[in-house]
């Protein structure tokens, strides 16, 4: 976030009225929060999450709706909400290597630039990063692991795709302010992105809850890869459900103010989309590590509350002041919704895939979702309703 944003929760606030008060700032944090996990608990009830057959028909549904459609929807909503957002905004919101994605905060962890490397560091160890690999980032947000990457592997050729311009230029002068010379920024949506260059590694953090058919957006990324190639994704899930991020109420206000046209997947969704890459490995990472970097992201706001909006003024804001507010509810809803159940029903999850019928290819097939119709669903809906979380 390709960040956070996913969750989103909308402040829960059941009326518009209550949403107002609270972009007002009139409301206490205690009752905003208390807003966002009635929202939150309406967001389960919705995906039938404690009814096995509702859920898993309400996710076979959203799968064959979303690997049946376009890789994304609604791009330029989201370039405008996030990354094209000035970075001296978010050098006031995140920490010092500006990851706008969770942290991890391991034993003997105790601020947000230690988790943010954390993360970092077990992002290039489950990547199995290496010098003079060939390394591709799809959506790189402010280049924290592009600019990671690219120090600590000297021998390797960085190559960074973002659709924000920005971005790009901010991840430029850090490279040349930090004398790297091996890393290449490429301004480009990730929809139209073709290239005939193979990579050792592909990786991505956050930004493939921007898309919706993974099927797709795999059988391009296993065209870049090298026969030994790898892809690593880190992106935020819920345990078992996934559904869209879509303004259809005034209660949806993640949807229409933060996260328009992004879903929040399963953790299990891309086991579904095997057809092109094969899983390697897969690991959870528990969404604890999450709130807390969230409710890091919302005391360094606090802490910087006026700058932060003279610096998103100064990018063209007109209502700056209301807009800090909003960050605000997006921070605690973000806290709130990873830390539901002690950080067990959303989380992260990191995966690594290889490429079918190559190297180390023991062949198998992808679960279906619905076994009547493999990659469609007899029941349920897509989910695009109910609770704006």
């Amino acid at each position: 976030m390709t960040t956070l944003t996913a969750p989103l929760p909308s402040p829960s606030l059941p009326t518009t009225t209550g949403i107002d008060l609270a972009e007002r700032g009139l409301l206490p944090d205690w009752l905003v929060r208390l807003g966002i996990r009635r929202q939150l608990a309406q967001r389960r009830r919705d995906e039938g999450v404690d009814a096995v057959e509702t859920e898993q028909e309400r996710f076979a549904a959203f799968l064959a709706e979303s690997t049946a459609g376009p890789l994304a929807v609604h791009t330029d909503a989201a370039n405008r909400q996030h990354y094209e957002v000035p970075a001296t905004f978010f050098a006031l919101l995140m920490g010092s290597h500006l990851k706008y994605s969770s942290g991890l905060w391991a034993d003997g962890v105790h601020d947000l630039d230690a988790a943010e490397a954390a993360m970092l560091t077990l992002t290039s160890e489950r990547a199995d990063l290496a010098d003079g690999q060939r390394i591709l980032e799809l959506g790189c947000g402010w280049g924290s692991l592009s600019l990671w990457m690219a120090a600590r592997f000297p021998g390797a050729r960085i190559t960074a795709l973002s659709n924000s311009r920005n971005q790009r230029d901010y991840i430029l002068a850090q490279a040349a302010q930090r004398g790297l010379s091996n890393l290449t920024v490429i301004t480009a949506d990730l929809v139209g992105f073709a290239t005939s260059e193979r990579f050792d590694r592909v990786v991505s953090v956050e930004c493939f809850e921007h898309l919706r058919n993974y099927r797709e957006l795999f059988r391009r990324i296993a065209s870049w890869l090298a026969d030994d190639g790898r892809l690593f994704v880190h992106v935020f899930t819920h345990r078992s459900a996934a559904y869209p991020f879509a303004a259809v109420g005034a209660d949806d206000w993640m949807a229409r103010h933060f996260f328009t046209g992004g879903q929040m997947p399963a953790d299990r969704s891309f086991l579904y989309c095997q057809e092109d890459l094969l899983i390697d490995r897969h690991w959870r990472v528990s969404g604890q590590h999450y709130a807390r970097t969230a409710e890091a992201w919302l005391t360094n706001l606090d802490r910087n509350r006026g700058a932060a909006a003279a610096a998103l003024a100064a990018g063209g804001d007109t209502d700056a002041v209301r807009q800090v507010r909003r960050w605000r509810i997006f921070c605690m809803a973000c806290a709130e919704l990873w830390g539901w159940r002690g950080g067990n029903e959303w989380l992260v999850s990191h995966y690594r895939f290889r490429p079918r019928g190559r190297s180390g290819d023991l062949g198998g097939e992808a679960p279906r979702a619905n076994r009547s119709q493999p990659g469609k669903a007899d029941h349920g809906t897509s989910g695009s309703g109910g609770a704006g979380l």
